[in-house]
C-alpha cells in the first residue's frame, strides 16, 4: 500500500512546459459563467453529402430558464460560407444520413411523439415520416447502396414475433398498476435505464411501402448498449447487413466485452459471425467492392479500454489481417476514403485527438491535423470535414485539404461567447512520476491572470480509470469554466490515462491506489511550486474513478483545504456485486468479488476502510439512477463523514445517471460545487 505523500518525497520533478497560444480576445473579457456553458450551442454529427458540397450537422440549443434543449438539422457549403436552418421545428432531429444518391436525407425525431424516422429531400423540404414503432427508434442509421431501405434500431419484447405483439406488450405494461420490476438475467439495467425485458434490434424499413423487417430476431441486443454508434452496415449490394451483437449468453453478457461482428440477409434469416477470437469487435465497414470488411477491434476479452486495431477481413480467402501495428494508435472514429484507397481515422495522442490517415491496404499512420480534439471524420474527394473543439472553444465544424493544409472553420457557432469571454492560453506540462514515468497535465490559469499574485488550486482528477483529460470542451466539467472562478486548475493525466500508449494505460488495473497515486502527487507538488500558486489553498475534485481518487486521497492526506466527490467509488467491495458491467471490476480487480485476488485488492485499494483518516471538508455527489457507480458509493461515504463529525453534505439527483445532463440540474451542480470550493479556499 502506498499513501499519497504529502511533500515532494525523494522525486527529482522535471517540468517540460509548452504553452499554446491565447485564442483571439484571451486576457481581455469578462469570466466565463455558469449560464455560457449552459446557454453554448452544440454542434455534433457533421455529414458530408455523397457529392462532396454540403455539410448537414445537428445544432443543439437550450433554453436558459427552461432548461429545454432542442436539436435542429443545420447545413453548411462543404467550401465554406453562410450556414442555414434545414430542418427544424420544436421538437428535436438528430442523426442526419444522407441517401447514396444525396437527394434524401434521413434522420431521427420526435416530432410526433417517440423518436422516429424521418426522410426529407436534401434541401429539408418534404418530410415524411417512415417508421411507427411502439418503442421508437435510435442510432445507428443508414441507408441501403440503392437508397430504398434504411436501417436503424428499435427496442423489441424479444418474445413477440411482430409489431402488433411489442404494442400490447407495451400497453400492457404501461396500465398494470403493478409496477415491480422481474429480473431473469444480469446487465437487466445499464448506465440509467432498466432493461429486464427489452432487447435492441436491428430493422430495415422500405422507404415506399415503410415496411419494417427485424433482421436480428432472438434474445440477443443487437447492436449491445456500449457498442459503437456505427454498429451496422450494408454490404455495396445492398444484400447483407453486417452488425454488432454479443451472443456469449444471457448472463454472460455482464461480464464478457466478445462483442462480433455478424453477416446476415437484408431480408432476414440465419446470421453467420465474422470476428473470431474473445476481444470486443465494433464498426464495421464494407469496401466499396465488398471484398474486405474493416473492424475494429481489440485483443484480450473483458477489457474494455483495450488498444483498438483495425482489422480487415478478406471474404474470398477467410484471412484477417491488422490495417496497422505501429505505432501505439488506439483507433476510434474511422471512415474510409471517397474511393476506397485510404482510412481516416481519429486517436488520442498526449493528451490531444488527432486525425490521421493510412492506406486502407496497410501501411504507416500519417497525422493530417492536431486538436483540441477531433471527432467523426467524414472524407471527400481530396479533403475531410470533422468535429473539432478545444478547451477554449466549443465543438465547431472544420475542413482540412488530405495534405494537411488548409484548415478552416466551415460554423461560427458561438463566436460571440469566445470573442466575449476571458478565455487564459492553456499550458501542457509534464513531470516525473512514479518510476520515473513521464506524467502529462493541463494548467489552467484564471482570467485576466496577474503573475504577482498568488492563486488557490483546484486538481481535477479524471475518471475511467482508464479515460484523459484533453483539450477539448466539456459541457460537463469545464476547466475553463472552473479557472473562471478564479482558480488555477490543474488537470493530471497520471497511468491509466489513455494517449499514451496501452502501457501506460494497463498499469492502473489491480493497482488503483499505486502507482497512479504517485503520478497525482507529482504533479501536486510541481504545481504546489509554482510562484503563483497558494499551496496552503488547495482543492481536489473528481468524479467516477476521479471521485474514487479524491477519496482514497482524502484517508491518506489532510493538505487539500476542500473536496468534491462525483458518483465516487468508496466501497470496492459492494461496488462490484451492485454494479451492472461486471466485466470492468473483474478485470480491475484480478476476478469476481468473492475471488483471492479480488479481495486482496478490496483490502488493499478499497477507500472506506481508510475514512476514519478524513478531516477535509467534502461535498458528495451521487444520482439515484446511475447504474454505473450506484447511489449506495456515496451515501456510505456521507454517513461515515457525517458520524465522524467531518465537515460534508450530500447532493443527490433523482433523474440523473452517472452525469448531470440536465441544463437546469446542471447550474445547480456547479452553483453546489462552486459554493462548496469557494467557501474553504477563501
Amino acid at each position: 500500500m502506498r499513501p499519497v505523500r504529502t511533500a515532494g518525497a525523494g522525486l527529482l520533478l522535471l517540468s517540460v512546459v509548452v504553452l499554446w497560444p491565447a485564442i483571439p480576445g484571451a486576457q481581455s473579457g469578462r469570466a466565463m459563467a455558469v449560464d455560457d456553458l449552459i446557454g453554448a450551442v452544440r454542434v455534433a454529427e457533421p455529414q458530408l453529402s455523397p457529392g462532396g458540397r454540403t455539410v448537414v450537422y445537428v445544432r443543439t440549443t437550450t433554453d436558459l430558464k427552461s432548461g429545454r434543449r432542442n436539436a435542429d438539422l443545420w447545413a453548411v457549403p462543404a467550401e465554406g460560407g453562410a450556414a442555414k436552418e434545414l430542418i427544424g421545428g420544436d421538437k428535436s432531429e438528430n442523426t442526419p444520413r444522407w441517401s447514396p444518391s444525396g437527394k434524401q436525407l434521413a434522420f431521427i425525431s420526435t416530432r410526433d411523439g417517440d423518436p422516429q424516422v424521418f426522410v426529407a429531400d436534401a434541401d429539408g423540404s418534404s418530410v415524411r415520416r417512415i417508421t411507427e414503432l411502439a418503442k421508437g427508434v435510435q442510432p445507428p442509421l443508414i441507408f441501403s447502396p440503392d437508397g430504398t431501405r434504411i436501417a436503424f434500431v428499435s427496442d423489441v419484447y424479444p418474445e413477440c414475433a411482430d409489431e402488433a405483439c411489442n404494442k400490447r406488450r407495451k400497453d400492457e405494461i404501461e396500465k398494470n398498476p403493478v409496477k415491480a420490476r422481474r429480473l431473469t438475467r444480469l446487465l437487466s439495467r445499464h448506465w440509467d435505464e432498466w432493461r429486464e425485458n427489452v432487447r435492441h434490434h436491428v430493422m430495415i424499413a422500405d422507404l415506399q411501402s415503410k415496411r419494417v423487417v427485424d433482421v436480428t430476431p432472438g434474445d440477443f441486443d443487437s447492436p449491445p448498449g456500449q457498442a459503437e454508434d456505427n454498429a451496422i452496415a450494408f454490404s455495396p449490394d445492398g444484400k447483407e447487413l453486417a452488425f454488432v451483437s454479443n451472443r456469449e449468453g444471457n448472463d454472460r453478457e455482464a461480464w464478457t466485452t466478445n462483442n462480433d461482428v455478424f453477416l446476415v440477409p437484408a431480408t432476414g434469416g440465419a446470421a453467420k459471425k465474422l470476428t473470431p477470437g474473445a476481444g470486443a469487435d465494433n464498426q464495421p465497414v464494407f469496401s466499396a467492392d465488398g471484398s474486405t470488411i474493416f473492424v475494429r477491434a481489440q485483443r484480450r476479452g473483458n477489457f474494455e479500454s483495450d488498444r483498438w486495431y483495425l482489422d480487415a477481413y478478406d471474404r474470398a480467402r477467410g484471412t484477417k489481417r491488422v490495417v496497422f501495428e505501429s505505432p501505439d494508435l488506439s483507433v476510434g472514429d474511422y471512415a474510409l476514403s471517397a474511393d476506397g484507397s485510404a482510412i481516416w481515422f481519429v486517436a488520442g495522442e498526449q493528451g490531444r485527438e488527432n486525425l490521421y490517415t493510412v492506406p486502407a491496404a496497410g501501411g504507416t499512420p500519417k497525422r493530417i491535423a492536431e486538436g483540441g480534439a477531433i471527432s467523426a471524420p467524414s472524407p471527400g474527394s481530396g479533403f475531410v470535414v470533422y468535429s473539432k473543439s478545444s478547451m477554449t472553444m466549443p465543438p465547431q465544424v472544420f475542413r482540412i485539404s488530405s495534405t494537411g493544409s488548409g484548415e478552416k472553420a466551415l460554423t461560427t457557432e458561438n463566436e460571440a461567447l469566445t470573442r466575449e469571454v476571458a478565455f487564459t492560453a492553456v499550458e501542457s506540462r509534464t513531470v516525473k512520476g512514479s518510476g520515473g514515468a513521464a506524467v502529462q497535465y493541463w494548467l489552467v490559469r484564471p482570467p485576466n491572470f496577474d503573475a504577482s499574485r498568488k492563486y488557490p488550486v483546484v486538481f481535477l482528477i479524471h475518471g475511467g480509470p482508464q479515460g484523459a483529460w484533453e483539450d477539448a470542451w466539456s459541457t460537463r466539467w469545464n476547466p475553463s469554466l472552473w479557472a473562471a472562478q478564479g482558480w488555477v486548475i490543474a488537470a493530471p493525466n497520471p497511468r491509466g490515462s489513455t494517449g499514451f500508449g496501452q502501457k501506460f494505460v494497463d498499469e492502473i488495473s489491480t493497482d488503483w491506489g499505486g502507482k497512479v497515486m504517485g503520478d497525482i502527487d507529482a504533479v501536486v507538488n510541481d504545481v504546489a511550486r509554482l510562484p503563483f500558486t497558494d499551496s496552503t489553498r488547495m482543492g481536489i475534485a473528481g468524479a467516477s474513478y476521479g471521485g474514487y481518487a479524491v477519496n482514497w486521497i482524502l484517508g491518506h492526506s489532510n493538505r487539500f483545504k476542500a473536496a468534491v466527490t462525483h458518483d465516487g467509488v468508496f466501497n470496492l467491495e459492494s461496488m462490484s456485486m451492485a454494479t451492472e458491467e461486471l466485466w470492468f471490476t473483474e478485470w480491475e480487480f484480478g476476478g469476481p468479488p468473492w475471488s483471492s485476488k479480488a479481495r486482496e485488492q478490496f483490502l488493499q485499494w478499497s477507500p472506506h476502510l481508510f475514512a476514519q483518516n478524513i478531516k477535509t471538508p467534502t461535498l458528495i455527489i451521487t444520482n439515484e439512477q446511475d447504474f454505473r457507480v450506484p447511489v449506495d458509493q456515496g451515501l456510505q461515504m456521507f454517513t461515515v463523514l457525517r458520524r465522524n463529525g467531518v465537515a460534508a453534505e450530500a447532493l443527490v439527483f433523482p433523474d440523473e445517471g452517472h452525469w448531470v445532463l440536465g441544463a437546469n440540474n446542471s447550474r445547480a451542480w456547479h452553483e453546489a460545487v462552486f459554493g462548496w470550493m469557494a467557501k474553504y479556499l477563501k
